[in-house]
């Protein structure tokens, strides 16, 4: 955007960095590799030191990692349909009070939940847990975390 404003636009490449598939920064994090010459060229936007533990081949052995979330997510949408082709509704949640914060769903017999608030909230009636952000103790949901539940 810089180049093609003239130099009026910065664009967003002041605030963004290219997705590390390395965790090996000599390498741009996979986004250069040497060329027969032996020179490695360096991408154009800069990335940062600790941007390589982002990496997908730092993340991929790590089950608590984004990664892993996105992965399992993907693989519970490939096995249930209802997250495929359901109707969608949404879900009245249980009122934990006045800063309750809960965004909830139906795909079919599958439910969203996700809790925006400040405080854990409670579940609606269930069958299972198909997949979690995050841990859920006690059975409720914290704070910044979403749960997939079967109804």
């Amino acid at each position: 955007m810089h180049f093609r404003s003239g130099g009026v636009d910065p664009g967003r490449d002041g605030c963004r960095v290219p997705l590390p598939w390395t965790s090996d920064a000599a390498y741009g994090h996979g986004f250069s590799a040497p060329r027969p010459d032996g020179v490695t060229a360096q991408p154009w936007l800069p990335q940062p030191a600790w941007w390589g533990s982002y990496a997908v081949d730092a993340q991929a052995a790590d089950p608590g990692s984004m990664l892993s979330l996105y992965r399992a997510a993907l693989a519970t949408r490939r096995c249930e349909p209802g997250l495929r082709d359901g109707a969608f509704a949404w879900l009245e949640t249980p009122n934990d009070g006045v800063d309750s914060q809960v965004l909830a769903f139906t795909r079919g017999d599958i439910a969203c939940v996700v809790n925006f608030g400040a405080a854990p909230a409670s579940l609606p009636q269930h069958s299972s847990v198909l997949l979690a952000s995050g841990d859920l103790p006690g059975g409720r949901l914290p704070t910044d975390t979403a749960v997939w539940l079967r109804l």
